[in-house]
Parts: structure tokens; sequence; C-alpha cells
């Protein structure tokens, strides 16, 4: 929108300023177990309370998503994974600016689930994914599972 003024008799024409936001790039780990996958309850203290994800955080400066899950994972829950495939991010605009989501098809390596963050964690099955009330960002990531189990 271009607004204007009267100044003097004369208008004077105001150009809008855009401020680009850029986009903040977040990792996921969608973690299988046999034919179940995790989801996590985000705590009362974290944005967006309560509501259900798949793990995973910020990518750092200079860092990969590759690099970043595998430190998230480590720090959230205690575990190490294996990376078995990437799958298709998800743009997501947030009030505070856009989200490129990067999940990761993953399964542990190594290690127990303890959980650091989140409050609560559980197994679905590809049929129980709708259940949980998601993040917004991860219901993307719940159709594409959904779809491609034929769940």
């Amino acid at each position: 929108m271009i607004g204007a003024i009267r100044m003097n008799g004369s208008f004077t024409f105001i150009q809008p300023v855009f401020h680009e936001r850029t986009m903040t790039e977040v990792t996921c780990a969608v973690i299988l177990e046999g034919e179940r996958i995790l989801a996590t309850r985000r705590s009362t203290s974290m944005p967006h309370p309560l509501k259900w994800e798949f793990p995973g955080g910020k990518v750092r400066t200079g860092e990969s998503p590759e690099s970043c899950i595998r430190r998230e994972i480590m720090e959230e829950l205690g575990v190490t994974l294996r990376l078995v495939q990437p799958l298709p991010p998800v743009i997501h605009h947030y009030g505070t600016g856009p989200v490129k989501l990067i999940p990761f098809m993953c399964t542990i390596r190594k290690g127990t689930i303890r959980l650091r963050e989140h409050m609560d964690f559980r197994w679905l099955l590809p049929g129980e994914l709708d259940e949980p009330d998601w993040l917004d960002a991860d219901v993307e990531v719940v159709r594409y599972l959904m779809e491609r189990s034929g769940a």
C-alpha cells in the first residue's frame, strides 16, 4: 500500500517499507521404532506449550541440517540417531516469520530416550498420527507420513 500526505498544497507520496524476514531453518526427526513413530509433547515453558511435535531444532550458522538434527536430538532426548532419509521440507509462516522445517526419517542408533525439554512422548502407529494436537508446521509432515503409509 502506498500512502500520500498533503504538504503545502502538493502531495508527497510515501513508499512502503517492506521488511524482509529471514527464513529460519529448523530440523525435525521422524524417529521410527518398527512401525511406530515418536511424537514428543512440548512443555509449558516452551513456545507453543503442550503441542505435539517431531523433536528437533534450529540450524545454527555454518551447521548442516544433518549435523543439526543429530545435535538437537542428543540435547533433547539423549540418544544418537541413524539418519535413514530426508523427507520433503515444509515452509510454514508463524507470526515471527517463515520457518523451513527439514524433516529426517531416523532410527535410534544408541541410547534410551530421556526427556530434557519435553514433558511427554508417545510411540504412534501411522493410523494414530492424526490423534495428537500437532504444532502447525508438523501437521504437513504428519499428512505426508499418513499418505505414504496409506493410513
